[in-house]
């Protein structure tokens, strides 16, 4: 894994927002973030996708009893004979247990290397949409929304495809889902994962966000659940991209709080009563997160902010920032840490409009 220099302003910005778990967050950045996968619903039990991925030699983890479809693959067990043509392979982890991992008894002489560059998206389980290759702090939006059969959903940010399809499942391909992309290219991603994972129910439209809910307000739609995955500058992926670290700059973060802003407020105009939103970024620059939550409460008396709850560890919303301070409903949302759960960092919001 490259590692770039942090720059001494976002170092010093962790540092007064994590406070003692400055070092610990420091720490896990040197280290590879896990493999996951979501195994798709529509297609295939959770169940029997581990079974088959067993039965390949990948060790498979299910960490979630309540949602067994999120799935760590945490290597694959090979024979001595074939770990010596493996010369540039590193052992992860000798196994002296018998019968865990393979489904058919594992010997001594197993052992547990590292999955090869690319070998997740190669696998004819991949091609054939049994499972979307997927971070785990990347599922949490769509459990936090909660999609149900039936209902009319818009993702305002939809590329590639992972939140869309995820929601797909959950709905049982019933209802309809909008996903949206303004780029042609990232539309075309898009469209190939709704394919392979068989979503049905999906229409996707390209269009700048905040015009399409401008143009869905004129024309009266109105959604029971919408996801706003926003553009952010991504501060959680330094892991999986770091180059986000050389990219970084604090202007970029004051210009995408603007257009999450935009974002949010316009959904809300197209929301149900009773109709939830979630507001998610991969970032943990608190401008990009509870400054929007801030926002909104402050300018929607129509939207109230929801408790969370999710399978992993999360800390609630800060309320205050560079001598700025925030509605105190803003700790109902949710930050999620890489040091917390060896995942992605995350930020969550969930509001519903009442009125």
């Amino acid at each position: 894994m490259k590692i770039y220099q942090p720059k001494p302003l976002f170092i010093e910005r962790m540092r007064e927002l994590l406070g003692k778990d400055f070092q610990d967050y420091m720490e896990i950045l040197k280290h590879e973030p896990v493999r996951s996968i979501r195994a798709n619903k529509l297609k295939i039990s959770p169940e029997e996708l581990k079974k088959r991925l067993e039965n390949k030699g990948w060790k498979i983890s299910q960490p979630f009893k309540d949602n067994p479809e999120i799935i760590i693959v945490e290597g694959k067990y090979i024979n001595d004979s074939e770990k010596n043509l493996l010369t540039d392979k590193k052992d992860v982890q000798i196994n002296n247990e018998g019968g865990d991992g393979d489904g058919g008894g594992l010997k001594q002489n197993k052992k547990l290397i590292g999955l090869e560059p690319g070998e997740l998206g190669r696998a004819l389980e991949h091609l054939l949409g049994y499972y979307y290759i997927q971070e785990i702090a990347s599922m949490l939006p769509v459990l936090a929304l909660k999609p149900k059969p039936e209902e009319f959903v818009l993702d305002l940010a939809a590329a590639p495809g992972s939140k869309t399809t995820q929601m797909v499942a959950e709905m049982q391909n019933t209802g309809t889902v909008i996903a949206n992309e303004i780029s042609l290219k990232r539309i075309k991603i898009l469209a190939s994962n709704v394919e392979r994972c068989g979503s049905m129910n999906v229409i996707i439209t390209k269009k700048e966000g905040i015009s399409l809910c401008e143009k869905l307000k004129k024309e009266g739609f109105e959604f029971d659940k919408i996801l706003v995955d926003a553009p952010c500058s991504g501060e959680g992926t330094l892991r999986s991209t770091p180059i986000t670290y050389k990219m970084w700059n604090i202007n970029t973060v004051k210009k995408f709080s603007k257009i999450q802003k935009n974002m949010v407020s316009s959904a809300i105009e197209i929301l149900k009563p009773e109709g939830e939103i979630v507001y998610s970024t991969c970032t943990h620059a608190p401008e990009e997160n509870e400054e929007v939550v801030d926002f909104i409460l402050k300018n929607f008396d129509n939207i109230k902010i929801e408790k969370i709850s999710l399978p992993i560890k999360c800390r609630p919303g800060i309320t205050g920032w560079d001598r700025k301070k925030y509605n105190k409903n803003v700790i109902k949302s949710c930050r999620i840490y890489p040091q917390d759960n060896n995942t992605e960092g995350f930020f969550i919001a969930k509001f519903r409009r009442v009125k």
